[in-house]
């Protein structure tokens, strides 16, 4: 996946991997809970990368993380996605009162 980066751009991909590492080497947050937030990032539909979802999923289990730990957290994920009606459907209700856009498609006759 970063094939190529070190040599385009060296510095920023130092900055970069050094800032996405902190977490893992801060002890802030206890491994487990930086491999659930990993897990929550991947499964989450702006992201949905499958590789590093299976990577922390893996990372979690060997760490102690529970089966329903890790399904809670992806039950959790998914609220993201709601939140497209949250804020789409205001913004749909309050242009369409303002424009002459039909509010159903017009059923074909075939």
């Amino acid at each position: 996946m970063w094939d190529g980066l070190d040599d385009l751009d060296p510095d920023w991909a130092e900055q970069y991997l050094t800032a996405v590492m902190e977490p893992y080497t801060s002890g802030v947050l206890s491994p487990k809970v930086v491999q659930l937030l990993c897990i929550a990032v991947d499964a989450a539909c702006t992201h949905m990368y499958a590789p590093g979802l299976r990577r922390h999923i893996r990372a979690a289990l060997s760490l102690g993380v529970t089966k329903t730990e890790i399904l809670e957290v992806l039950k959790l994920s998914t609220s993201v996605g709601i939140h497209a009606i949250n804020v789409g459907l205001p913004i749909l209700l309050e242009e369409t009162q303002n424009s002459s856009a039909p509010t159903r498609a017009a059923s074909s006759s075939t």
